[in-house]
């Protein structure tokens, strides 16, 4: 069923795109037979609309074609980090986390929320989520990274500008017939009662379930569950995606390279920089791209940041250079 779906998702665009031609072809077809100017131009307005459509799907299935890794079909696992800066950057953590869920909004993907950290005054430490779809890694592991803000914080009274980081994680999941190593001895499982809404909302059991694998170091947490089952079942597995992307890379300095694709969540180890004062603009440090429309950028609008980062790895790794 998951073979029939992925295919779909490959067949389904092309025939889009043939009747998309053919719709073309029989408005053009009409404004050429009608003699009332004001019919022609309706007529060549509605083939212009139906060609756009068309050619806004082909530059989406040609970016799906840059989607050859093992992985890249899989679904994804996202968890954002906040870095030094207090407040400031646990609310930068909950805007990226929103940017995150309107950007999957518009690709049709699921999203679902596993564990969050709330900051002390506002925001999240760290907040885990899931995002279900055909190609959700591959559309998204270039995100991995330290992503920074500029901006005259709304928590500073003199209204100083401050400058933020948070740091976001990409794993793709791993189907069930993978093998991974996981040792039950190796596990740390805590439980601890699930934030809430307050009131009759308030979870009253331990049911959210924090795993931490002591050989790694990798800790996963799910609270989205009512049940510790559950909860537990989602962590195990986050944490078998997590640790089936450290084995793909088999020596220790493959390894620790991949973790510093993240970087410490500080100056200098950014991908992308978001500025709102003095002036607007987002920026993709790897690619060169850049916008000044930020607050479309923060309302999911990341295709063309996540276009060229694709198409530029596909490049690189073709003239046998890191993409």
């Amino acid at each position: 069923m998951a073979r029939t779906h992925r295919l779909k998702a490959i067949v389904e665009p092309c025939l889009r795109i043939e009747q998309a031609a053919r719709d073309a072809e029989v408005f053009a077809d009409l404004a050429a037979a009608d003699s009332d100017p004001s019919e022609v131009s309706r007529a060549m307005a509605e083939a212009d609309e139906v060609l756009k459509k068309a050619e806004e799907e082909i530059r989406r299935l040609e970016l799906q074609t840059l989607l050859n890794g093992e992985l890249d079909v899989n679904n994804a696992y996202l968890t954002l980090h906040a870095g030094a800066g207090g407040t400031e950057s646990c609310d930068w953590v909950e805007m990226l986390f929103r940017m995150y869920w309107r950007y999957c909004e518009r690709r049709g993907f699921s999203l679902d929320l596993m564990e969050a950290q709330p900051g002390e005054e506002a925001g999240y430490k760290r907040v885990s989520f899931f995002v279900g779809g055909d190609y959700a890694y591959g559309y998204l592991k270039g995100e991995r990274g330290v992503h920074r803000l500029v901006r005259i914080s709304p928590f500073d009274a003199n209204k100083r500008r401050h400058t933020t980081f948070a740091a976001l994680d990409v794993v793709a999941e791993v189907s069930e017939d993978v093998e991974v190593d996981i040792q039950e001895k190796d596990l740390r499982v805590d439980t601890y009662r699930s934030s809430g809404a307050g009131g009759q909302k308030v979870n009253k059991t331990d049911s959210a379930v924090r795993i931490t694998h002591i050989p790694t170091g990798i800790v996963v947490a799910c609270q989205a569950e009512r049940s510790q089952h559950m909860n537990r079942a989602r962590a195990m597995s986050m944490l078998r995606a997590r640790l089936y992307e450290l084995m793909l890379d088999q020596k220790k300095k493959d390894l620790e390279r991949f973790y510093s694709a993240k970087g410490e969540i500080a100056w200098g180890n950014q991908i992308r920089s978001y500025v709102l004062q003095p002036y607007t603009m987002v920026k993709d440090h790897r690619t060169g791209v850049e916008t000044p429309r930020v607050d479309a950028v923060l309302d999911g609008d990341l295709e063309m940041f996540i276009d060229a980062y694709l198409k530029k790895s596909v490049k690189g790794n073709s003239t046998g250079k890191a993409g």
